[in-house]
């Protein structure tokens, strides 16, 4: 990094010289790069890393040995992906794009002086790198969070805003089972095989919400909690040899800067975060009306909301082959014929999950022509 600046010459120069009291911290970097307890520290990381990815690989593989299957059976109806009139396709692109624009939209209602430009590729480039690497949901929050940084957006701001958009986005998803049961109740009763995961979204979103009303209202239960993670944490840290010190009051701020972060803004944010989930459900709805299905909305709601669950269960990247296989069954057990729900299935997820990747890379390539190659923010000191 220095050898940019100053040259070869400069820096051996530095090293043979006696460093200044208070010279700027920039100047030591050459002999802290050079320190064995830190490049050790730097190994000690890496390993980390490597073997965490490792292991979430080898648990995929493993996921998908057994579901390989079926997900064969899946994959043999996608010729018959051709049947399907261009016009079908073409609404289910503009749908999705909807969702994708409603998600950008919520992040820029959530993050304060973010530009609509980094709130786009920031959410397209870690959704992308979710989707192909394993246990990707670390790498993507870190590279959200570097993409953010582009934008002068604090890291403490940043971190705030976006635990307020998972708050809301959670809490839309966890209660659409719950509108289904009501929609259900008044027009057809839920199949039996449907009926536990409808219940079960029901009950997640009454607990979800119960739990997200006392985190904002009340500060003991908040004290309690955070009770039990700085003692949890200081035990750990000590196993780990880490400094892991949080308090009860750095969670309360926490809390009170996730609810400061929206403010009146809110019911925008809640607003856009509706309107991802309704533009992702229906381009399910018109894949499946494009096989011939005359689907049920209320129970194609509960099989979305369950797929949606199963798709964040970060065993295998973008819940590839969990999300296949459930939400077809899932479908099934709603009355959809089995081969439209897999041709569908297949034509939900070229939308959801494969197109995304390949507008990841571009918006990645667009991002950094722009600003540059995304850095590694450093934790802020506490």
């Amino acid at each position: 990094m220095n050898e940019g600046i100053f040259g070869v010459d400069a820096e051996d120069e530095l090293m043979d010289e006696p460093l200044e009291e208070n010279e700027p911290p920039e100047l030591n970097e050459p002999l802290m790069l050079n320190d064995p307890d830190l490049q050790d520290e730097q190994r000690k990381k890496m390993w980390k890393t490597i073997v965490f990815r490792s292991l979430f690989l080898l648990v995929a593989l493993v996921v998908l040995y057994f579901l390989w299957p079926k997900l064969v059976d899946l994959a043999s109806s996608a010729t018959d992906l051709s049947g399907i009139d261009w016009y079908w396709f073409l609404l289910m692109f503009v749908l999705m794009t909807g969702a994708f624009a409603s998600a950008w939209e919520l992040t820029h209602i959530a993050v304060p002086g973010i530009s609509r430009f980094v709130a786009a590729t920031s959410q397209l480039v870690s959704n992308a790198l979710a989707k192909v690497v394993p246990g990707g949901a670390v790498a993507a929050g870190a590279t959200y969070f570097q993409m953010l940084a582009a934008s002068n957006v604090s890291r403490g701001q940043a971190a705030a805003a976006l635990a307020a958009v998972s708050f809301i986005s959670n809490l839309v998803l966890f209660s659409l089972p719950a509108v289904a049961i009501v929609i259900a109740a008044l027009s057809a009763p839920i199949p039996q095989d449907l009926l536990p995961v409808a219940l079960a979204g029901g009950v997640l979103f009454v607990v979800m919400f119960a739990v997200v009303f006392v985190i904002v209202k009340y500060d003991r239960p908040l004290c309690f909690v955070g009770d039990v993670i700085e003692t949890s944490a200081r035990w750990l840290g000590g196993k780990l040899h880490k400094d892991w010190n949080p308090t009860s009051e750095d969670i309360i701020q926490q809390r009170n800067e996730v609810v400061e972060s929206l403010g009146k803004r809110w019911p925008k944010a809640l607003a856009a975060a509706v309107m991802n989930w309704l533009l992702d459900y229906s381009v399910l709805f018109v894949a499946l009306v494009a096989v011939g299905s005359k689907p049920r909305a209320s129970l194609v709601l509960v099989a979305f909301a369950g797929a949606a669950v199963l798709g964040m269960i970060p065993i295998t990247p973008g819940g590839l082959g969990f999300v296949e296989v459930g939400l077809t069954a899932m479908l099934v057990a709603a009355g959809i014929p089995g081969p439209d729900a897999a041709l569908a299935t297949l034509a939900y997820r070229l939308f959801q999950f494969w197109l995304p990747i390949p507008a990841g890379a571009i918006a990645y390539v667009v991002f950094k022509r722009k600003f540059g190659k995304p850095v590694p923010v450093e934790p802020q000191p506490t």
